[in-house]
């Protein structure tokens, strides 16, 4: 509005002393500009409006000559409305038509449309009069409740201390109530709409929100309101078939949801009790979406060719690096899935076995009965195994036995959570294990990590600093000629100019020169550089060609990588 209140200045509508006086009265009563502007009497407030409508293009309305239908007034809560100055005013078909103060304002349009699962098209209208009009119509209108329920506070609210006192039977009737059990199922099914990897339901003291993580990237989706918290929360722990009157130690569960005749999507769930309620965070699992095709998981043809020869050797270990999310679970997947014969014995220990994979005997490992990932690789050895996959390498025993597995005539695959692929000789010694046995059992390491990658819907050509190209790592010839693209933001990519995410690999094979500084007791920053001089590409490295094929931004890569 801010911007607006220029514009205003620009066409002498005003003064530059009114607009300062009216930015300060809306600074001081928190109020938007343009209410002040009109409070003032420095402009009407029907000429303001026809200039908003002129100013983007669309059309206005008079509100006081206006009847909205209850209907269409129950589809927008009154604390949305109230929050972004907007009221609803008719709807037609799959469209809802809504006067706002400020039509720019993209993050209304899109909890618009979240909550309503309607098309918005914006009118215009003047601050005041929308607050009128919510002042009218709301104080015989239905609250934000119409969306999930009529609930009283008193029913539903517990504190978060309550304990045992907490009434078992009446929460779970509560959350089977219809419109709890909407608001849950949509949810879900908007975060698989905007391909989502996680769900996040948080409370805290004043207010209860849900964000979604999107190409890597949290973003809040809607805050429903806060006396709700516990309905919704034994809803999804009733779905996840977790113990609803246990609200003091974490949980974990899974929810499986039917989308159709074929499709069907998993949940994974874990409730974790925090000061003001349980936090819930489901990790999306969608079976139909799962990449085992190593070609097009973002590989360049060397370091391909590197990872394909090391997962064909007979024994030996392939480990795969990176944080939380970064993809490792798929890249292992990938590589089963080129392994599995019907003449090889393939069994994985998991923590939890994230999708069902024929023909692979697939352990879920229980740390709270005694199935850790070391008794289960202890028990593989007994199975006649060729190619065993431990979900994660965390202690020494685990790390113990694989080594040996991998020195006994077993291929070995797993993860650890490190920075990069020569850090990972540094956490195997930390571990225990001797740097001979780390030679000699481990046949390649990679590290990943996961870029967003540039809208091919709004995909358009981006002025560049070779300067600073220079600086990220890329070659002085290679900073000339490159062609850099961005996303100038669309609703494919809700504004963010990215849509997707490509993998960036560092692809380290023991070759003897890295099997001697091991040897020699090297730190991981010599490694690593004796790595680079043998033309093997860091994650840096890896990230720059694919800004160099249009693929991504410098910005993104700068996001998820260190420099060489």
């Amino acid at each position: 509005m801010s911007r607006i209140g220029e514009l205003l200045v620009r066409e002498k509508m005003i003064s530059l002393q009114q607009l300062q006086k009216a930015q300060d009265e809306a600074k001081r009563s928190g109020r938007r500009l343009g209410h002040a502007l009109t409070q003032l009497g420095f402009v009407n407030d029907q000429d303001l409006t026809q200039f908003l409508a002129k100013q983007y293009s669309l059309p206005s309305i008079n509100l006081s000559e206006f009847d909205i239908d209850p209907d269409v007034l129950k589809l927008v809560p009154k604390e949305t409305a109230r929050k972004h100055m907007i009221i609803p005013v008719n709807r037609a078909g799959a469209t809802l038509i809504v006067a706002m103060a400020d039509p720019s304002n993209i993050y209304a349009i899109d909890e618009l449309k979240f909550l309503t699962q309607y098309n918005i098209e914006p009118v215009v209208s003047s601050e005041q009069a929308i607050e009128e009009a919510i002042g009218r119509y709301y104080e015989k209108a239905p609250d934000l409740t119409d969306l999930v329920g009529e609930f009283e506070t008193e029913d539903v609210d517990f504190s978060a201390d309550a304990g045992d006192d907490v009434n078992v039977v009446d929460l779970e009737k509560q959350s089977g109530e219809a419109p709890i059990v909407k608001l849950c199922n949509m949810i879900l099914l908007s975060a698989i709409k905007k391909k989502a990897s996680d769900i996040h339901i948080e409370p805290y003291e004043k207010e209860f929100r849900v964000r979604y993580r999107v190409d890597g990237i949290l973003q809040e989706e809607m805050r429903p309101p806060l006396k709700l918290k516990n309905a919704i929360t034994s809803r999804l722990k009733i779905m996840s078939n977790l113990d609803i009157s246990e609200r003091r130690l974490p949980q974990d569960g899974r929810i499986k949801l039917k989308i159709g005749k074929d499709k069907e999507m998993d949940f994974r769930v874990s409730v974790l009790p925090t000061l003001f309620g349980e936090k819930i965070c489901l990790r999306l699992l969608d079976k139909s979406n799962l990449q085992l095709d190593m070609t097009k998981l973002g590989f360049e043809e060397k370091p391909l060719g590197d990872f394909k020869k090391a997962i064909s050797l007979p024994y030996g270990m392939v480990l795969v690096t990176g944080p939380t999310g970064s993809g490792k679970t798929t890249t292992l997947y990938s590589a089963l899935a080129e392994l599995n014969k019907p003449s090889r014995n393939i069994s994985t220990a998991e923590d939890p076995v994230e999708f069902n994979l024929a023909g692979i005997n697939q352990v879920n490992v229980q740390e709270s009965i005694g199935l850790n990932f070391a008794a289960a690789l202890r028990s593989f050895l007994r199975q006649d195994p060729n190619i065993i996959m431990v979900g994660e390498v965390r202690d020494f025993e685990t790390a113990e036995i694989a080594v040996k597995a991998a020195l006994t005539g077993h291929l070995v695959l797993s993860t650890l959570h490190t920075n990069d692929a020569p850090s990972t000789v540094s956490r195997m010694l930390n571990m225990g294990i001797e740097p001979f046995l780390v030679t000699a059992s481990v046949n390649l390491v990679l590290a990943q990590r996961l870029a967003r990658k540039t809208c091919a819907e709004c995909k358009e050509p981006a002025e560049k600093s070779e300067q600073a190209l220079i600086d990220l790592g890329m070659k002085p010839e290679d900073a000339g000629r490159a062609q850099l693209y961005k996303g100038k933001g669309c609703k494919t990519c809700n504004g963010t100019g990215y849509k997707g995410r490509i993998a960036l690999y560092e692809v380290m094979p023991f070759i003897e020169p890295l099997k001697e500084l091991v040897l020699q007791g090297a730190s991981a920053a010599e490694i690593k550089a004796e790595m680079i001089r043998n033309g093997i590409n860091s994650l840096r490295l890896s990230g720059i060609n694919k800004i160099i094929e249009g693929v991504t931004t410098p910005e993104e890569i700068l996001r998820v990588t260190v420099g060489d």
